[in-house]
């Protein structure tokens, strides 16, 4: 089966068991890589019915539907994905002697895949950005860039590279007019024009919100709004610093879901890197997670710590409660652990390889201990923050 008809399946999927609003968001990515504007038109047309009609979802279901069966019948050209289209090596950049300093690191990224950037406060995350968008000069090492337009300046390079840092700029006038003001940079028709950016502003959840002005949007609206303004420019590789700052769990996790959804274009996928504290939540969604300490480069598999990164593969398991340590060494005395520490607020547990995660949780409801949560952490980036 092509990628475009599971991808078509799988919005049916999510119809028929009515996960709507998912839905919904995906189907405009299918309707997006058709670049057929009557659908786009259908498409607009249905997000404000949507807007109207909140509580209807049988009569939703079956516009969706309908409008699927109408996309499914368009043939996509799918984009190759298997070069890299930056290649970073050896790079480095030292702010003074004695001062903090960052690499050499090499770093290359691929387009369709989602890279989690995490590490500690001030071990050089928003640096390795502000490098790959050229917006701090290089010490040492070199990047090449491999866009698929072949770009002539710096103007040109960074039309297909964007960097969105995490204080954003304060704009004026109505969302969809800032939104316009964008194509109308680059020459697009005034009907396009109008086509387009009403189709992102339904992508991105912002339909509702278009002749707000940026002091009447939350923060997460104001991302959204980011978000949309940096797909309209059709980039190829997209930098966020910080997204998820500020926003509430729920929110986190749309934006991200939204992000993979869309960088994972048929006809055009974008490479993302993306930095966060939220390391759970980058992880569930990163095809890979880069790992800083101290400036140097690490990737989510790599030995950092001699004591928690070995082979074979310990289990480390994660574990919130109230109860002592005692108590849970207590649970834990038959799996032979070898370690238990208290990390900011929660339990480290590390066993043998040989101890299974179920078996943790099975000791734990034989001896009736009460958790808040648990979570296997022996192959995430969490690992790497064991003090």
């Amino acid at each position: 089966m092509k990628k475009n008809e599971l991808r078509i399946q799988q919005v049916f999927s999510h119809l028929e068991n009515n996960d709507l609003d998912l839905g919904f968001r995906l189907l405009m990515d299918c309707v997006h890589d058709t670049q057929d504007f009557s659908l786009f038109k259908e498409t607009i047309s249905l997000a404000d019915w949507k807007a109207q009609n909140p509580n209807n979802e049988t009569g939703l279901t079956q516009r969706c539907k309908t409008l699927l069966e109408k996309t499914a019948k368009i043939p996509i050209e799918e984009a190759p994905r298997e070069d890299f289209i930056v290649e970073g090596e050896k790079l480095y950049k030292s702010y003074g002697a004695n001062r903090f300093s960052l690499g050499p690191i090499s770093v290359n990224i691929k387009k369709g895949e989602v890279y989690g950037l995490v590490g500690e406060n001030g071990n050089g995350k928003t640096t390795l950005l502000r490098i790959l968008a050229q917006e701090l000069k290089l010490d040492g090492g070199e990047i090449c860039y491999n866009f698929k337009e072949k770009h002539l300046s710096s103007f040109d390079l960074k039309t297909k590279l964007i960097y969105i840092p995490q204080r954003t700029k304060t704009w004026y006038g109505s969302l969809k007019d800032n939104l316009k003001f964008v194509l109308s940079n680059y020459n697009i028709p005034a009907e396009e024009n109008e086509i387009r950016t009403l189709m992102m502003i339904a992508r991105f959840g912002l339909w509702n919100y278009k002749h707000l002005k940026w002091s009447e949007l939350s923060s997460g609206y104001k991302m959204r709004f980011e978000l949309a303004r940096t797909m309209l420019r059709q980039p190829e590789l997209l930098l966020l610093d910080e997204p998820l700052a500020n926003l509430d769990i729920l929110s986190q996790q749309l934006i991200l879901e939204d992000l993979k959804s869309i960088c994972n274009s048929l006809n055009h996928p974008v490479g993302l890197i993306l930095s966060s504290q939220q390391l759970y939540e980058v992880e569930k969604v990163s095809d890979k997670v880069i790992y800083l300490k101290n400036g140097k480069y690490h990737e989510s598999h790599s030995e950092v710590k001699e004591e928690i990164v070995t082979r074979p593969e310990k289990l480390i398991v994660e574990i919130e409660s109230t109860l002592s340590r005692e108590v849970l060494t207590k649970a834990f005395e038959d799996l032979n652990p070898e370690r238990l520490i208290y990390n900011g607020g929660v339990y480290i547990a590390f066993f043998p390889s040989t101890v299974r995660y179920h078996q943790v949780l099975l000791a734990l409801g034989a001896a009736k201990v009460e958790i808040v949560y648990s979570r296997n952490i022996s192959k995430s980036s969490r690992r790497f923050f064991v003090s």
